[in-house]
């Protein structure tokens, strides 16, 4: 027999025919143990503590998120001394009790560490006090005596309203530590207009507020480096009527580039982009302390009262209208809304002309339980809040099988969304002047999430 050197200077057509299935199938077999080997001794794959904040997730209807960060087995946190737990989670003893959620459809989930109110709460408060620490934005100043004086400067009353959410904000931010007179120091810079003022304001009103945005933007532009520099990428603006969405038909740079912190936020429409744009809550301003009602004093199935004015309000009162236990109202209440809110334990948030209603701060403020009917909705603080532990959300095709999904929420389930709202109800509460880990400060987390992590230069 030939020694095994000399095959390789031999012809192929030479070689024996099993030689040229001998050699392919022992690559193969060496290559599958290799691959094996890999897989068995290399560590599972993780994201670094110090950039996993950067990792945003909302949570629309029928959604969930692909990469939610799981928490210790106990469900324990480590929380700075800055922080107590209770602060935060608003729990009576700051305890945290594991409790299984359910998915949007209804259907049960085995994870017990799934269901805490926060995604991650050490990385929300570790970066909560980096923000506090550092965060500084830069406002384009407007004299008082400015002919527009009162769509740029903040109200100097009480804002109210169904809108009232842009104002507490621009008040709040007006007079907080993150303002920065020096736009070299700024993470971002906030373009000040007002779209519900500018709205009433008789020289601009709705038809003209496209054209007054395109100028503002092309008058800052000129005037300050600060836009050109990234084209608009390291501005925002905050508005909550849904006139702003077509506010910015007439200057794109806004809508491609500028973060938008608005109350209409879908991702069904184009002109709000996820994880670049972010949801701001539509909350009635209310000066009380949220009440308290025992849970065996909510003797109705679920409630919803308003306008008819979408395909999915008109499908769910068709349905639901004459139900002795789901309430759906249209038009004047005989009873006090609050009332209504107050005996119920679910409270039906349902799309009208845009996903946003003040239904749901309404429901969190009252204790009930929100029922999300809005598809495409990206809920304010998704990437902060997980809304499983406190909500549930029903595609509106299963509108005719709402009583089912409700029923079908054990005392257990339901007794553990319902603490878990009054844990976050605290977040979608605007004050004057603001308090930790209120609507004022949650916003200023999301656009701190959004800040560029490379400062340009202003030379």
């Amino acid at each position: 027999m030939a020694h095994p050197s000399m095959l390789l200077h031999r012809p192929l057509a030479s070689l024996p025919s099993s030689t040229f299935f001998f050699l392919p199938a022992t690559l193969a077999f060496f290559t599958t143990l290799f691959i094996l080997f890999y897989i068995f001794t290399t560590p599972p794959l993780f994201i670094s503590h110090q950039h996993k904040h950067n990792l945003k997730y909302p949570l629309g209807p029928s959604q969930s998120s692909p990469l939610t960060p799981i928490l210790p087995s106990n469900g324990s946190f480590h929380l700075s001394a800055k922080f107590p737990l209770n602060d935060v989670f608003g729990g009576e003893d700051g305890t945290l009790s594991p409790v299984s959620s359910r998915s949007h459809f209804g259907s049960k989930r085995n994870s017990m560490n799934d269901i805490d109110v926060f995604h991650d709460g050490d990385i929300f408060l570790e970066d909560y006090h980096q923000m506090n620490r550092s965060f500084k934005i830069y406002v384009y100043p407007h004299r008082r005596d400015d002919p527009f004086a009162h769509a740029f400067l903040p109200v100097d009353f009480q804002p109210g309203g169904n809108y009232a959410s842009e104002s507490y904000f621009k008040k709040a931010l007006m007079n907080s530590h993150f303002i920065t007179k020096d736009p070299r120091k700024a993470d971002l810079f906030f373009l000040p207009f007002s779209i519900a003022r500018l709205r009433h304001d008789r020289r601009v009103g709705g038809g003209g507020i496209q054209s007054f945005i395109r100028d503002y933007i092309s008058n800052i532009s000129t005037k300050y480096p600060y836009w050109n520099r990234t084209g608009g990428a390291d501005h925002f603006y905050v508005a909550c009527h849904s006139i702003g969405r077509s506010a910015m038909a007439k200057a794109e740079e806004v809508k491609l580039n500028a973060i938008q912190i608005v109350c209409s936020s879908s991702y069904f429409l184009p002109g709000y982009v996820a994880h670049k744009d972010a949801s701001l809550p539509q909350v009635w301003p209310r000066t009380d302390d949220p009440p308290t009602i025992t849970t065996s004093k909510r003797n109705k199935l679920a409630f919803f009262a308003g306008a008819i004015n979408s395909p999915v309000r008109e499908k769910l009162v068709k349905f639901w209208r004459n139900d002795s236990e789901i309430y759906a109202h249209f038009g004047r209440l005989k009873t006090p809304y609050a009332d209504e809110i107050l005996g119920s334990k679910f409270c039906l948030h349902v799309k009208g002309f845009e996903v946003n209603t003040a239904r749901i701060a309404d429901s969190l403020y009252y204790g009930c339980v929100p029922i999300i009917l809005a598809n495409y909705y990206d809920l304010p603080f998704a990437d902060i809040l997980n809304w499983k532990s406190f909500s549930i959300a029903v595609v509106t095709v299963d509108i005719p099988l709402l009583k089912k999904i409700l029923r079908g929420i054990t005392s257990y389930e339901y007794s553990s969304l319902r603490g878990n709202v009054l844990k976050v109800r605290k977040h979608f509460q605007w004050h004057v002047p603001p308090i930790d880990f209120d609507a004022f400060f949650m916003v200023m987390y999301e656009l701190w999430l959004r800040r560029s992590c490379i400062r340009m230069s202003n030379d």
